[in-house]
């Protein structure tokens, strides 16, 4: 009869019909109970033990399939009752996550314990050692030796491990992974992203522990990366094959390229090409939602958003309730001010997944994408009620306060999301901006430098270290910095396009600099990249051509900018003062020409030295408001920088600028 039961309970659960496989496994289970109760009463004692862990396996079984109807109550007390919980890991296990599942977190906690079984993990070395001595599949158990004197020789973490069967090795790092929800959910976040870290190096399996680090950026890109070396990948069991320790070997190589896709896009792009490229050529994942959605990562870190559209797009069409990639394929459309796309994909998200806070999200990005900064405020805070986690909503949240110049209320939004996200260094950039804009630029620095500490490889931060050095006189620094930041997009293969306002920084920089060959290079470079339309430049070419002394090209610069904006008041001045300089030194050479330079003005002549140190002191009071004055729009047309959300993540939004 049990066998028949058993039969048809599994039927009911592949179909997924939970009324139906309860109600046989509650009669399975009370057959399993009668027939212990009739051998405790003496009838073959030695089958006892046998005979509980089936009583023991049936109240499992159906524990876990309340556990999948969600009637977590019901299997937390159908594991109580029968006094199982402590029976082995895979019990604790579950009554723990219907604890969890019923927010009851210190419960939880209490249960599974607060330390974690560190005595489980073994190190890549070790692994390395047991791979070469162990022989097929099987685990020998450790011998146990004794020294001369009788005493037993240090047992090491790896001896430990072997001791456990790798059921239970599994459990406990799942009940890790248990133990760092609980944490996280209690905004312990330190805590919980060491639970994540122990139940990865404990079980190289547990993918959800992983997700978890990299999903909520609690570590940073270098942290990243060390820790992918440090994990235990030969501790991967192959299933048994003609070959064991090929396949064995293959499957640590192929997890380890997955996880290698998850990681931080600011670091080794290379061996994110190669991790990609292998998977795409051997494995035939090429077409893959995961490994798309990482090389869409990529080319948004390259600020090439029209190909990481393209990518995120052939995603959605295939499944179009990918929620994992919708923030990214957010900030795409975002980037490229796709309005009307935004539009439509946020009522169809809205009517068909209103409980998901990515479907907020998109409505938030639409609102600001349009400047409605106070409906898109309500829409990201709605999503971040929906999931306190959300990284996305938090930091288009704190945006709208940019946007609308409240940078005491985006400082405040921009701090919380730095408590929540303490591995990307995203936060801590826009804190910085927002300082600068308050006239702190030595608070900015503190901020962008706790960035720097986090990502060293973000160009855009870069950018705004030098914005913040050129503002506090450090000119050789800012020019160092914006070098830098050149280069690394060069290296990473960025869109040039991107950086222009970098390179225009770079030229400022060298012009207070008084390089002004350098600098003039750097404005005609800016200009042949595509900043032709921007006056602000064609007057700081203009003021670098006054200043070596090339007064008709700085006239005809000046014409350009009041072609790009006619009523712009610093060209108007700037112009005028050139035309002045351009006809004094037209009269001068004209009399030098004709001979007659003793009859013409003389250097000494009070009327000719007055004008012209009265249009320089004016052309120099001028440019000193127009790189030190507090006005934003005066600041705006001699040093821009440009700022935008990176990766949380995975994790990429919007596009905010700001003159400086």
């Amino acid at each position: 009869m049990e066998d028949y039961l058993k039969q048809w309970r599994k039927e009911a659960l592949d179909k997924h019909q939970y009324d139906s496989a309860i109600y046989i496994g509650d009669k399975l289970l009370a057959i399993t109970c009668e027939n212990l109760a009739i051998l405790c009463n003496g009838i073959c004692l030695q089958l006892f033990a046998n005979f509980r862990e089936a009583d023991a396996s049936d109240a499992l079984w159906l524990a876990q399939v309340h556990f999948s109807a969600r009637n977590y109550s019901r299997a937390l007390d159908l594991l109580e009752q029968h006094h199982i919980v402590d029976h082995n890991p895979s019990y604790r296990y579950l009554a723990a996550n219907c604890l969890l599942r019923q927010g009851k977190y210190e419960d939880a906690l209490t249960l599974l314990g607060d330390r974690n079984p560190i005595h489980l993990m073994v190190s890549p070395s070790k692994a390395r050692r047991k791979l070469q001595h162990q022989n097929g599949s099987a685990r020998l158990a450790p011998q146990s030796t004794t020294t001369s004197t009788g005493r037993s020789d240090r047992i090491e973490r790896s001896e430990e491990r072997e001791r456990e069967s790798m059921s239970d090795i599994k459990c406990e790092a799942a009940m890790c992974h248990l133990r760092g929800l609980c944490f996280a959910k209690q905004n312990a976040f330190d805590r919980a992203k060491e639970c994540y870290k122990d139940a990865v190096a404990i079980d190289v399996q547990c993918f959800e522990a992983f997700e978890q680090l990299m999903k909520n950026k609690l570590m940073s890109p270098d942290e990243e990366w060390s820790f992918i070396e440090s994990l235990d990948f030969d501790s991967i069991e192959a299933p048994a094959s003609g070959d064991h320790a090929y396949s064995a070997q293959e499957a640590a190589q192929f997890t380890k390229m997955l996880y290698t896709t998850r990681l931080s896009k600011y670091k080794n792009p290379a061996v994110f090409a190669h991790a990609t490229e292998n998977l795409s050529s051997h494995y035939n994942l090429a077409e893959n939602a995961d490994i798309l959605h990482a090389k869409a990562e990529l080319l948004f870190t390259q600020c090439r958003f029209s190909q990481a559209l393209a990518i995120t797009t052939s995603i959605l069409s295939t499944d179009p309730h990918n929620f994992t990639v919708l923030p990214l394929h957010l900030a795409s459309l975002n980037e490229l001010n796709r309005t009307n796309a935004l539009f439509l994909l946020s009522h169809k998200l809205a009517d068909s997944h209103p409980d998901e806070p990515a479907t907020w999200l998109a409505v938030g990005v639409y609102y600001l994408s349009i400047s409605h900064v106070a409906e898109a405020r309500r829409f990201f805070s709605k999503a971040s009620m929906m999931d306190p986690h959300f990284g996305p909503a938090w930091i288009g949240f704190a945006h709208t306060f940019a946007a609308e110049g409240e940078h005491d209320q985006a400082v405040s939004a921009y701090s919380t999301a730095a408590g929540l996200f303490q591995g990307t260094h995203l936060p801590q950039l826009f804190l910085g901006m927002q300082h600068l804009c308050l006239g702190n630029p030595t608070t900015a620095h503190q901020y962008l430098v706790a960035a720097f500490a986090l990502c060293g490889t973000d160009p855009l931060l870069l950018n705004e270290m030098g914005v913040v050095l050129y503002h506090l006189d450090h000119l050789k620094e800012a020019v160092g910095m914006f070098q830098g930041a050149l280069q690394i997009a060069e290296e990473i293969e960025s869109d040039p396009k991107a950086w222009v306002a970098t390179r225009a920084n770079l030229a400022h920089a060298y012009r207070r600099q008084q390089h002004f060959e350098l600098a003039l290079q750097e404005f005609d470079e800016v200009l042949r990249q595509g900043g032709g339309r921007d006056a602000g430049i064609f007057s700081a070419r203009g003021l670098v051509l006054l200043e070596l002394g090339r007064t008709w090209d700085a006239v005809c610069a000046f014409h350009e900018a009041l072609g790009v904006q006619p009523q712009d008041p610093v060209a108007t001045d700037l112009l005028a003062r050139a035309l002045e300089e351009n006809a004094l030194a037209q009269g001068w050479e004209a009399e030098n020409e004709e001979g007659d330079a003793g009859e013409g003005l003389e250097e000494d002549d009070p009327g000719f030295e007055g004008l012209i140190d009265r249009a320089r002191r004016e052309m120099e009071a001028k440019k000193a408001r127009a790189e030190r004055g507090k006005g934003k729009e005066r600041r705006g047309r001699f040093i821009d920088e440009r700022g935008s959300i990176g990766q949380v993540g995975d994790d990429s939004m919007m596009v905010l600028s700001d003159g400086e």
